[in-house]
């Protein structure tokens, strides 16, 4: 009998263990999640995007002749003053190797020069006579008056003929002046190289060659041109521009971001390389539009954005011409406003609501949100400062559920 009152209690013992067991291992436990605390501070909304820099006034050297180029001696990086360093020499080409057709024309139109000038002489021969003659009419009219000979009519028609003649002559030596020059311009035509005639000091030979100036003060952006050939005129050579002093920021935008920035926003610019974050302000936003495909093949409607510097140039010393930024612009920041982290929304309809914690229980809380960056929104309604909320909230999570802090690591 005691016996059989041992297997009972051992067999209801192991029953309540088994149930103990059971019931621990289905009982609903608090689900593990993050959570952060509704916070006042500093917040901004910025565009951010990719820019590069550019000198806004690069100079082009060009070819001012036609000829042979020397080789160019300078390199990307040196620096150069106005009107004061030689960055390429040229030797003309001769520009007088004329053919049968032009020279005669050429001797042509010297013919003509010639006889042209032979006629503005020979009218200013004439032009002489007649106002010898008129001086000479004027003195003896001039005398008969004296004697009351003539009228007074009369010698006022004489001092008009004197004059008459007097502008006459003048328009015969003004007219010899022009005719003379044409016939240089038409001589200067024919000269050539291999005339023997030509002025010594208006002659270039083969071993006078072209200084070129650099046309600004500042550094050899780049070669266009380098070794030894024949360009004609126009041809570009070389780009200089001054880093130090006019280097600025092109940040291709979205016309849809374009329309958020105004002159006078600041910019944050990272990711150049540098050790520290520079800094500076949206100069303008171009009124033209331009159409870019992106990398996906998408075609965007892109605008250049132009940011200045406001760091002097030592703290960008290392930046050049044509170099990748990470800019920032910043369109709205405020110093004191309710804010949460944006990884806490989620859509509830068509408004947006967070989860949150209270009395180890998550309670659904619809709240009214104003400005969103993406890492922070700042809430206009719906909790107060303090208040702890759910981050991520996952599908699994519903109002009245247990929850618990989530262990750091």
């Amino acid at each position: 009998m005691a016996r059989k009152h041992s297997r009972t209690i051992i067999s209801l013992t192991s029953a309540v263990i088994v149930a103990a067991a059971l019931i621990f291992a289905f009982w609903p436990r608090p689900l593990l999640v993050d959570l952060a605390a509704v916070n006042r501070g500093t917040m901004s909304v910025t565009i951010d995007e990719e820019g590069r820099t550019r000198v806004h006034d690069a100079y082009v050297l060009a070819t001012p002749v036609a000829g042979r180029l020397q080789r160019v001696e300078v390199l990307p990086g040196d620096a150069v003053v106005h009107n004061q360093s030689i960055v390429a020499q040229m030797l003309p080409s001769n520009p007088d190797a004329l053919d049968i057709r032009t020279r005669e024309q050429a001797l042509t139109e010297v013919a003509a020069a010639e006889a042209a000038l032979r006629l503005a002489r020979a009218e200013l021969n004439k032009a002489v006579a007649d106002s010898d003659l008129a001086k000479a009419d004027l003195e003896r009219v001039r005398r008969l008056r004296e004697s009351a000979m003539v009228s007074e009519a009369e010698l006022d028609r004489a001092v008009r003929e004197a004059r008459s003649a007097g502008a006459i002559l003048g328009t015969a030596e003004a007219a010899i002046a022009m005719r003379e020059a044409q016939l240089a311009n038409a001589r200067a035509s024919l000269i050539s190289f291999q005339d023997a005639d030509v002025p010594a000091e208006t002659m270039l030979t083969q071993r006078e060659s072209i200084p070129l100036y650099a046309p600004a003060t500042g550094r050899v952006l780049r070669v266009l041109q380098e070794s030894e050939t024949t360009l004609p005129a126009g041809t570009a050579i070389l780009e200089i521009g001054n880093i130090e002093n006019d280097l600025e920021v092109v940040v291709e935008l979205l016309s849809t971001d374009a329309v958020k920035v105004s002159p006078g926003d600041t910019v944050i610019l990272e990711d150049w390389g540098g050790p520290t974050t520079l800094h500076g302000i949206v100069e303008r936003v171009d009124p033209l539009g331009f159409t870019k495909f992106s990398a996906l093949g998408v075609e965007e409607q892109r605008v250049n954005t132009i940011v200045q510097f406001t760091e002097p140039a030592d703290a960008r010393r290392a930046l050049g011409h044509g170099y990748r930024v990470e800019a920032r612009i910043i369109i709205w920041e405020a110093d004191d406003i309710l804010k949460i982290p944006a990884s806490a929304l989620f859509r509830r309809g068509s408004d947006w609501a967070v989860f949150r914690e209270q009395g180890g229980k998550a309670r659904l809380t619809p709240v009214r949100i104003g400005r969103n960056n993406g890492v922070e929104a700042e809430v206009l309604d719906g909790l107060q400062v303090g208040d702890t909320i759910v981050l991520y909230p996952g599908s699994s999570l519903a109002d009245g559920v247990r929850i618990e802090q989530r262990a750091a690591g």
